[in-house]
């Protein structure tokens, strides 16, 4: 068994307000990690932390580009035990849009849709939550998402266990933390 995890924050930027306003949800943003100190942590979003419309596949770190700009970010950090073949699944799916990411745009009509319930999809066009919907349903993991997608709604997944809620900035990786986040 291995661990993912789902890390929802909310910077505070205007269209991350945008955002929430039409969400009415704490967290306007959703990301996906393959360790534990959040160093593999991937999303579409924001490819210069200084344009909000300028977006795609990113691969994000809490101490560089828009979390290091937007240093207020909140966040609450999730873990997520499934099968080692799941875990390839979803590094092997993140590992082949990341080398075709000049291929893959960021969904803006789609990010606004969702306010609306409604989804609009393109192909290789993905906004945050829909990305981390996707490398789920790739790994064959059984999430029950809305197919309009909201950061919010990965709070539902069965077996999801919170590991940290505050400021993203301030999150470490403290014995005790990796500790309670083992599997036996």
């Amino acid at each position: 068994m291995r661990k993912i995890y789902i890390v929802l924050t909310h910077t505070g930027t205007v269209l991350s307000q945008i955002i929430k306003k039409y969400t009415k949800d704490e967290f306007s943003h959703a990301s996906i990690a393959l360790d534990i100190e959040l160093k593999e942590m991937y999303s579409f979003g924001r490819l210069n932390p200084y344009n909000p419309f300028w977006g795609g596949f990113v691969h994000e770190y809490i101490d560089k580009g828009t979390f290091k700009r937007f240093y207020r970010t909140r966040t609450k950090i999730f873990s997520l035990a499934i099968t080692d073949e799941q875990y390839e699944d979803i590094k092997n799916k993140i590992k082949q849009i990341e080398q075709k990411k000049k291929e893959y745009t960021f969904n803006i009509l789609g990010l606004f849709a969702v306010g609306f319930h409604k989804r609009i999809k393109k192909e290789k066009s993905f906004y945050c939550a829909d990305f981390v919907k996707y490398v789920l349903e790739q790994a064959k993991i059984d999430t029950k998402l809305p197919e309009a997608v909201k950061p919010e709604d990965f709070k539902k997944i069965e077996g999801l266990q919170e590991i940290y809620k505050g400021l993203l900035k301030e999150y470490q990786v403290s014995k005790t933390n990796q500790d309670k986040d083992k599997i036996v």
